[in-house]
């Protein structure tokens, strides 16, 4: 099969309405908003789900069966919740590995989880705008126990695994710790870029380059996709297209306080991957290419 483009939109992430004031919240705005980006060209819906009471992150098995077979019950597109993570974090706390994927678990168990999170690595996770400010950020944990406890649900139900990868380290650990598990779903290199939080690299052509060149010693034959968190990734977008990546877009991973809608930059995604001389694939594209790695 010829190569096609799968464009990814994250419709909202950790952040609630202050970061992002045009982030869905409740169940019925997510899944408006994940039915608008696929007609708008998207194969691929990632979300976090929320406690619509007080706006924060919720993961909830049954918020996450609610969003997905909504989804569902108008599209064939694949649709993926978070990664929580644990309970060092300022985001969102569990208390381990078993709490973490809890709620991937519960979709797997009825028949609704296609795709998984996995972030197969840890790093210092913080914003510029705290580290001025003198805030330290947080330590975001993925110990080699959390992946390994990740990998075990994905091969127990075929799951591929959506990798961020926040440093280039993390494409080493997470291909060294996927082949111990043959089983397991084809991992998808997510490559992680920030403008303004101090991970990773900023969208330059010499980032993505180097993130490339790895890729192509650890994992020459995985599916891989540019993304990140407060990022423009217009920089790099041609030349990931060029290379044979994918893209992901929205407004969990767009520049901060965007004026935006998901379905507008989505759509404004659709247009720079088809000039960068891309065709958007399908979601039975995106399958068929999993199925035959």
């Amino acid at each position: 099969m010829a190569h096609k483009t799968w464009l990814e939109v994250a419709v909202n992430g950790p952040w609630g309405r202050r970061v992002q004031p045009h982030l869905p919240i409740t169940v019925k705005e997510i899944v408006a908003d994940a039915l608008a980006c696929i007609k708008a060209g998207a194969a691929i819906i990632h979300f976090h789900s929320y406690d619509e009471a007080t706006g924060r992150q919720k993961d909830d098995p049954e918020l996450y069966a609610a969003i997905v077979a909504g989804v569902r019950e108008h599209s064939d597109a694949i649709v993926y919740p978070t990664l929580p993570a644990d309970d060092n974090s300022d985001i969102a706390g569990t208390k381990g590995a078993a709490d973490r994927f809890a709620a991937l678990k519960g979709l797997a168990d009825r028949g609704l989880c296609e795709w998984g999170a996995l972030d197969p690595g840890s790093m210092n996770f913080a914003h510029e705008r705290d580290l001025k400010a003198g805030r330290d950020g947080f330590l975001y944990a993925n110990t080699a126990a959390h992946v390994r406890a990740g990998l075990r649900i994905s091969a127990e139900h075929g799951v591929p695994m959506a990798y961020a990868c926040y440093e280039p380290g993390f494409i080493r650990m997470g291909a060294r710790l996927a082949a111990e598990q043959p089983k397991a779903g084809q991992p998808i290199y997510r490559l992680m870029f920030s403008d303004h939080f101090t991970f990773s690299y900023p969208p330059r052509d010499y980032a993505l380059t180097a993130f490339h060149e790895l890729l192509k010693e650890e994992a020459p034959n995985a599916p891989w996709m540019i993304a990140g968190l407060d990022v423009d990734l217009s920089p790099i977008l041609a030349q990931a297209v060029q290379l044979g990546g994918h893209v992901r877009v929205g407004l969990e991973d767009g520049r901060h306080g965007s004026t935006q809608t998901n379905v507008q930059i989505a759509e404004a995604a659709v247009k720079a991957i088809t000039t960068a001389g891309g065709t958007l694939a399908t979601p039975t594209e995106v399958r068929a290419t999993l199925k035959a790695i």
